[in-house]
């Protein structure tokens, strides 16, 4: 069985982790109150999602 010779230092781990970090997911305005919202998701502030309402909000 293959066994590190050396223990692998604290840059070339974080190196090698570089490109592991959460992305940030894409956003879109709402075309009803023009809030940011995530896409494919109903916005938070109205409700809306595609142009209708899909959640029910306290202002209405």
């Amino acid at each position: 069985m293959a066994v590190p010779k050396r223990k692998t230092s604290a840059s070339k781990r974080n190196m090698r982790r570089a490109h592991d970090t959460i992305k940030l997911s894409g956003m879109s305005e709402c075309t009803e109150c023009g809030e940011m919202h995530r896409q494919h998701y109903a916005c938070q502030s109205c409700g809306h999602y595609k142009g209708r309402e899909v959640v029910a909000t306290a202002e209405a």
